[in-house]
């Protein structure tokens, strides 16, 4: 959950007072970023540029804002369309490694998520084909992409405060549900940075929208150019229930079958909220809940005595990656996948090609 100086919304005399100290240092924060990022922009070579084209799949707000999935499916319709694509992740959770590890080939799984982290092995799991490679600095993961796989596309999941790699397109990820919270700079709101950022975005896309309408003209109006017709455009991207199955393997379920039922949820995602929403949207009854922090490292004492407090639990593809069916005992635990979806899908490709070209 974010905290609640994050929301938007009115805040007392007394809370206003309380936070001055997190709004000097959002003021310092907000001026560090600007000056790391105009410091890699502004000189000449600072800037890797790799042989091949590079996309950033980033947010401006902290949390999940779908990003990963977006950059998922964007791996999967490139390579559909005879690109040699790869995807380059920094692998939030593992525990480090070589400067550049190759999650996946494209055909196997090379690493676990105790190295890698969670979502570099849900996207190799959800791009066959494509390979995923993971390292802090994003140039050095491109070089390997282009030496060892002769990757033509280099999709990065989280890239767009990576200033260190030159992009050719920046994409931008908005949570529906989420916005722009307080519209303050980390620590006093949810943005990494200066909502001025946005002019650097080719292309905004809104993920379980829609939008609250402030947000929406915020946005508008922070990414509007003065050159008629060169504004960003906006697409919606939507994740709807796909399958259920056992952690331990077996056969999928319909999502609609969690209807009427009583359900614990175990996850360690940015928004458990959405979770919840998700499966009540089913018709199921939450009666327990083990919510841990994003890129959480599971251990089985974290899942001792869930069948006590639930009949049934339901977790995400990506906490599936790090648990062991071993750790369950008697509990039944069941992952819950997501399908995503662009409902202007050729437009979007269509515009994204013209671009790369």
């Amino acid at each position: 959950m974010m905290p609640r100086w994050f929301e938007a919304g009115q805040v007392g005399a007394l809370r206003r007072a309380a936070l001055l100290p997190l709004g000097a240092l959002s003021h310092c924060y907000a001026a560090g970023a600007a000056l790391h990022r105009a410091w890699f922009e502004a000189g000449p070579g600072r800037q890797a540029r790799l042989p091949c084209k590079v996309i950033s799949v980033g947010n401006l707000v902290v949390g999940g804002s779908g990003k990963t999935p977006v950059a998922a499916w964007l791996a999967a319709a490139l390579h559909g369309r005879g690109y040699r694509v790869a995807l380059a992740s920094r692998g939030h959770g593992g525990r480090g490694g070589p400067p550049v590890q190759v999650v996946s080939d494209g055909r196997r799984v090379l690493a676990r998520a105790a190295q890698a982290g969670d979502e570099p092995l849900w996207l190799a799991a959800q791009t066959p084909g494509v390979p995923v490679l993971v390292g802090r600095r994003r140039d050095r993961v491109g070089r390997r992409a282009v030496a060892d796989f002769g990757a033509e596309v280099l999709i990065l999941d989280d890239g767009f405060q990576h200033h260190r790699l030159a992009r050719d397109l920046n994409l931008l990820t908005f949570h529906g549900g989420a916005g722009l919270g307080n519209g303050r700079v980390l620590p006093r709101g949810p943005l990494r940075e200066r909502i001025t950022a946005l002019r650097r975005a080719d292309a905004i896309l809104i993920v379980d929208g829609p939008l609250p309408p402030a947000d929406a003209a915020r946005i508008e109006a922070a990414t509007a150019d003065a050159a008629p017709g060169t504004a960003p455009p906006w697409f919606q991207v939507e994740r709807h229930p796909a399958t259920l199955h056992p952690l331990s393997g077996g056969a999928e379920e319909p999502p609609s079958s969690l209807s009427g039922r009583h359900v614990g949820i175990l996850c360690a995602i940015a928004r458990p909220a959405a979770l919840r929403a998700t499966l009540e949207s089913l018709g199921a009854h939450i009666t327990a809940q083990r919510c841990f922090p994003d890129h959480h490292r599971y251990s089985a004492q974290d899942l001792r005595g869930l069948s006590a407090q639930a009949p049934l639990w339901i977790t995400t593809e990506k906490d599936a990656v790090k648990l062991s069916p071993a750790w369950l005992a008697d509990a039944d635990l069941r992952v819950l996948s997501l399908h995503t979806s662009l409902p202007e899908a050729e437009r979007f490709l269509a515009w994204l090609e013209t671009r790369l070209a």
